[in-house]
């Protein structure tokens, strides 16, 4: 890649801070492994074959993977903390807060991921939030707090007049949910008693203007509450229905190592609400 950047031989040597032999001797050793020619010189320039320029482009992607496992292994000083929807809700700056006061020594970053696992499964975080269950032979959870649920319904509908709503209010009703990631599941109602239709939405966004626009209502916990007003939208306490459960999740088999600092912190918020 010198080589092709600088033109020259010399001036590839001088780039990386070797002899211009030292260049020759690994210009000369990767042909032979390759068994192709990859370079041709002049009396001026270093000329690309076009092997040597297949080679250059690829090269030019492994070291672009190299940087970034240089950048996700130097980030190794840092907490990411994954979630889906609404982080920790109204927690959610009270622990960033608490957190830096008590390690500032290890930045505490929040990464959204609209996947099942809020982003442990792809290695986007070490520790998530979450308000569903994790397979326990992969990951380990520990629970941190509980959440009311509220009905989410456009401003203009009936129930946005109420002070509240029961399960039974869902009958007849289409409710809108998010399959992957949201806490809405039929298995909330008793057989037959759940609502008529349900439309899967795939983000909070679509969510929050599917309910907007009337078509359907939600329900949810009351962290979207705290981090999701949107005009049109009104949220309702549902008075008969158990709360959420909002657990920290990771991996069972690589643990962080600020998970037990993390967790009791999350407590400490929840349980002072």
């Amino acid at each position: 890649m010198a080589v092709a950047d600088e033109g020259t031989f010399t001036d590839a040597a001088v780039a990386l801070g070797v002899s211009q032999a030292a260049v020759s001797r690994t210009i000369a050793a990767l042909e032979s492994a390759l068994g192709a020619r990859l370079v041709r010189r002049t009396t001026r320039h270093a000329v690309l074959t076009p092997a040597g320029a297949q080679v250059v482009a690829r090269a030019r992607r492994i070291l672009t993977e190299v940087e970034e496992l240089q950048r996700v292994v130097g980030a190794a000083d840092e907490l990411r903390l994954g979630y889906a929807w609404s982080a920790l809700g109204r927690h959610t700056l009270t622990v960033q807060r608490r957190w830096a006061e008590r390690h500032p020594e290890v930045p505490l970053v929040l990464v959204q991921s609209n996947t099942s696992t809020a982003g442990l499964a792809d290695g986007t975080v070490e520790i998530a939030v979450v308000r569903r269950p994790l397979d326990p032979r992969r990951f380990d959870t520990a629970l941190v707090g509980t959440e009311r649920r509220f009905a989410a319904v456009a401003a203009d509908d009936p129930w946005a007049r109420r002070r509240f709503v029961r399960l039974a209010d869902f009958a007849g009703r289409t409710v809108g949910v998010d399959a992957r990631t949201g806490t809405t599941t039929m298995d909330i109602w008793e057989p037959g008693a759940g609502p008529a239709a349900v439309r899967d939405t795939h983000s909070v966004d679509e969510w929050l203007t599917l309910v907007a626009a009337g078509p359907a209502v939600g329900m949810t916990s009351e962290a979207t509450v705290a981090q999701y007003p949107r005009p049109g939208v009104v949220y309702r306490p549902v008075r008969d229905v158990p709360p959420v459960q909002v657990w920290l999740g990771w991996w069972r088999d690589d643990p962080p190592a600020h998970r037990a600092a993390l967790v009791r912190l999350v407590r400490e918020a929840y349980a002072s609400a």
